[in-house]
């Protein structure tokens, strides 16, 4: 047969790469990290203190630093111009960014509201019931940004579209993250300390937006694709041990708390796993209702249902401080985060059939 009558062998079916070590084990991780926080809290009280203190103008210095360290290679991995790709997959992205920014937020607030508020009541500190339920509507107030590409991947995802969604996520978090948190709170009868609300997003959003596009320009400007591979290679485990810092240092404040109300931790952890599994599910029903293939419906349920947990800590503590229940909340959302979010793999990877059925029949 001839090179121009020679048929194009059809394409392979691409492998998921498998995640880290640091990342498919993250659930240890931070267990691991409770108990070290926990002990070294009670073992030197002092040192914790210390570093709980060292604050400016509601700001704490040594964890705003770790922030950066987690968040910056994160958004380092976004590429904005993947927003001229968001009418390619137009529906899906409505899809995403309804479920993300008019479904999630307030799904959680009633789900905090129904079970910290009511249900759980009698088994939680009074007087951090508010605490708690702001924690979790900023646990549910922004989309996660990097873990995505993992979950993606997980499930033959589309990239493009996966690229393009973060990308309008991350535009739309710089301008609807603190009037969104404002509302909720406000709804919950929570004070909004707007100062602080608009400094966390300053910090936490718009400087390492900006900070991660100019070091991606120099990158690629310097040694292309090459250059920014091998950087990010290199500020991964950076970055995921800056969390688990974070979190030693969170659980080391949080310790007497912890070790006098164990029960917390699992009743809070009711809400943030019935909020995972409606939004995915929700996410994918719509996007099968609507005809969008599985590769984009995948991602688009993920994406849907995850967390930005790092943003959410970072302000928690910002807002509320180290030894508040909305600080604990957010970091018992970093210790589900992993196993609930590969559930939700199994179930998209295990219903494909089901879900090109629809099409099959139309």
């Amino acid at each position: 047969m001839s090179e121009a009558t020679t048929l194009t062998p059809p394409p392979q079916t691409r492998q998921a790469p498998a995640m880290g070590i640091f990342e498919r084990y993250l659930t240890l991780w931070v267990a691991l990290c409770i108990v070290a926080g926990v002990v070294l809290g009670q073992t030197i009280p002092a040192a914790f203190h210390a570093i709980g203190g060292a604050t400016i103008a509601e700001v704490n210095l040594p964890v705003a630093a770790l922030i950066w360290l987690m968040i910056i290679p994160m958004l380092l991995k976004i590429d904005l111009g993947a927003l001229g790709q968001v009418k390619e997959h137009w529906r899906g992205i409505v899809v995403t960014v309804g479920i993300n920014w008019l479904v999630k937020p307030f799904s959680m607030a009633l789900l905090g509201w129904l079970f910290i508020s009511h249900l759980f009541r009698p088994f939680l500190p009074a007087d951090q019931i508010d605490s708690y339920i702001a924690g979790l509507i900023l646990l549910a107030a922004a989309p996660c940004t990097a873990m995505v590409f993992v979950w993606s991947n997980l499930v033959e995802g589309e990239p493009h579209f996966t690229l393009s969604q973060v990308a309008l996520n991350d535009s739309i978090m710089v301008i609807a993250f603190a009037p969104i948190v404002a509302l909720l709170l406000g709804l919950s009868s929570i004070t909004v300390p707007w100062n602080t609300l608009l400094l966390s997003v300053v910090l936490y959003i718009v400087v390492p937006v900006i900070v991660a596009q100019l070091w991606r320009r120099v990158l690629l400007a310097q040694g292309g694709q090459d250059a920014l591979k091998k950087t990010l290679g290199r500020l991964g485990p950076l970055s995921l041990s800056a969390l688990l810092l974070t979190l030693v240092i969170l659980f080391g404040l949080q310790g007497e708390q912890i070790i006098r109300q164990p029960l917390v931790i699992g009743l809070l952890a009711v809400p943030i796993l019935i909020q995972v599994y409606f939004n995915a599910s929700f996410a994918y029903l719509l996007n099968r209702a609507l005809g969008v293939e599985w590769r984009v419906a995948g991602p688009s349920a993920l994406i849907g249902a995850s967390n930005f947990f790092e943003l959410a800590v970072a302000t928690a503590i910002a807002l509320f401080g180290f030894q508040s229940g909305a600080a604990l909340a957010t970091v018992v959302g970093v210790l589900v985060e992993v196993p609930v979010m590969l559930s939700v793999v199994h179930i998209v990877r295990r219903s494909r059939g089901w879900y090109e059925s629809a099409a099959a029949a139309q």
